[in-house]
């Protein structure tokens, strides 16, 4: 393989801290690196001096002769004009606009384009470009999973390296054959994809705990022999006081972010009916009809995903169940204890002049009350951040924002809008743990796989004719339908068992078995209810599939116990 850029202890200094201290790492080609790291860690600033847009305060960079880079920032731009103009004739650029769903919009002006639309454009420009490395700045938000399963085969074919920030951890363990982490201005190389990094995470903790116990011993020891007397010290060599004093000194290195984010607010008991859809349709004025015919009935603790091409109707479809829209035809009744929040995919739409405390407190609270501090110090909301404008928050932060707000609320009923835009990797798992717990209804548009597997046990998928079916076998039969049969158990699950510590696979188990277990009670709970043979006939299949799938869960939890 040919080296394309080399990094010699590579050094960057932020304002109050070092975002990189001798970082050194080579590219070559044929080389997938996945770059990951809580948000504000300086992810995107390291791709940035890869690609040459940011200069390091120390270190070599040494590029091959007439290398060519490509860069998909975060929010990208593109040049004035209409999708053609920007993208060029052929027939291998429509059929990307048409994997992509934007075939339709080949004479659209690039600034009339919506955020998912110029992402997926940009996509395909830096793709057409010929380049010899190839840098990807989360490139999966926006995209739906048709065009996420097309992004992973362009990854797999591209023929020189390929450096991405990504919080899709399916995609991460699909592409990468290298994983860089970025922590507390510390850079850990790690061969192999997500899978590999999270043993290697598991090791690294399980050493730190080890030293930290192996200097605990020692400080005891020490002290001990501190405390035999100020006659006795007087006679001690200097030297080993000022060490005992050291050791003592000591401390373990601090976290990466103060305290766990606590996203673990009650939630008020749901009574049978929570929201049932009869018949609805929803048409936008003069525009084609988007939903038609819809019926569905939730029930307390369901647990609901939605997937479907962009464009298909999916935040309508939630929109409409969450009250934000009313239909066109049909209805839609919310059971009395229905307490809901509502996530959309956006920013929010709040006020973005307005303080972080002041948002928490509402028109009607005192911002920066005690009760409010210590529920944005649950989710990290500290240091100037409670006094800082919605509209100076980076991405990642303004969706935390949202969940706050969301949460804040004490909804029962959850209704959230591709949740996992801008966060990190630690911020996602800790949400997916959240809600495997939560005792509410959960409806979610995602296109993160993972997090659809480990939040929800019934997928809804809305078609392009506006009709919306269940998915028999949930995510995982969605995907292996996707990927023309390939084996759901070796796509959906992003860490091989061998690589992952037991301890994590047994957490893993016990979870899939608590959501299988919940979902069984659901159905049968629906079964006995209805007296549609219709229905009878769809619950009870399903039924069968939860518990044949829960009986091999149990197996599975038992023999790692073994």
């Amino acid at each position: 393989m040919a080296i394309l850029i080399d990094l010699e202890k590579v050094t960057l200094h932020g304002s109050d801290r070092t975002i990189f201290e001798d970082l050194t790492m080579t590219i070559s080609s044929g080389e997938r690196i996945g770059v990951v790291g809580i948000n504000g860690v300086g992810k995107t600033t390291l791709l940035n001096i890869v690609a040459g847009i940011v200069v390091p305060d120390s270190g070599q960079i040494r590029r091959g002769r007439d290398l060519r880079v490509e860069f998909l920032p975060q929010i990208p731009t593109l040049p004035v004009g209409t999708v053609r103009e920007t993208l060029g004739a052929g027939w291998q650029v429509d059929a990307v606009l048409d994997r992509l769903a934007m075939l339709s919009e080949v004479d659209t002006q690039t600034s009339a384009l919506s955020g998912g639309q110029l992402k997926r454009v940009a996509l395909a420009r830096v793709f057409a470009e010929p380049s010899d490395v190839l840098i990807l700045d989360e490139p999966t938000n926006h995209l739906d999973l048709h065009a996420i399963e097309w992004l992973e085969q362009q990854i797999m074919n591209y023929l020189g390296a390929i450096v991405l920030v990504s919080h899709d951890r399916f995609l991460l363990d699909r592409v990468t054959n290298r994983m860089i982490e970025i922590d507390r201005g510390k850079t850990y190389v790690h061969a192999g994809g997500y899978s590999r990094l999270l043993e290697a995470q598991a090791d690294r903790e399980a050493q730190a705990a080890t030293a930290e116990q192996v200097r605990r011993n020692l400080a005891r020891h020490e002290l001990a022999w501190l405390r035999r007397g100020a006659k006795a010290r007087s006679t001690k060599p200097q030297a080993r006081i000022d060490a005992a004093k050291r050791l003592l000194a000591q401390r373990p290195e601090a976290a990466a972010r103060s305290g766990t984010l606590e996203f673990g607010i009650e939630a008020p008991r749901l009574g049978n009916t929570v929201i049932r859809a009869h018949h609805v349709g929803f048409s936008y004025e003069a525009e084609k009809i988007i939903l038609r015919d819809v019926d569905i009935d939730l029930g307390p603790g369901d647990r609901v995903g939605v997937v479907g091409t962009n464009g298909s109707g999916k935040s309508t479809f939630v929109k409409l169940l969450a009250g934000r829209l009313e239909p066109t035809t049909g209805t839609v009744k919310t059971g009395p204890t229905v307490v809901s929040s509502y996530l959309d995919q956006g920013g929010g739409d709040f006020d973005l002049d307005a303080t972080v405390q002041e948002l928490v407190a509402g028109p009607q609270g005192i911002p920066g009350s005690p009760e409010d501090v210590a529920l944005m110090k649950r989710f990290w909301f500290t240091g100037a951040l409670p006094v800082t404008k919605a509209k100076e928050l980076s991405g990642g932060e303004r969706r935390r924002l949202q969940l706050l707000l969301a949460l804040a609320a004490r909804p029962n009923v959850l209704f959230l809008d591709e949740p996992t835009n801008d966060l990190d990797l630690e911020t996602i798992r800790l949400l997916e743990e959240f809600l495997s717990q939560w005792p509410g209804t959960l409806v979610v548009v995602s296109h993160d796989r993972t997090f659809l597997s480990r939040t929800t046990d019934r997928l809804l998928e809305v078609h392009n004719d506006g009709l919306i079916a269940d998915v028999p076998g949930g995510i995982d039969a969605w995907i292996a339908r996707a990927m023309s049969g390939a084996s759901s158990q070796a796509t959906i699950d992003d860490s091989a068992p061998d690589s992952v510590p037991r301890g994590r696979q047994l957490r893993d188990a016990e979870k899939d078995v608590t959501r299988l277990e919940r979902r069984k009670v659901t159905l049968t709970k629906k079964l006995l209810e209805t007296s549609d043979h219709t229905e009878q006939t769809r619950l009870g299949v399903e039924l069968a599939d939860v518990q044949k799938a829960l009986h091999a869960a149990e197996e599975h939890w038992l023999s790692l116990l073994d």
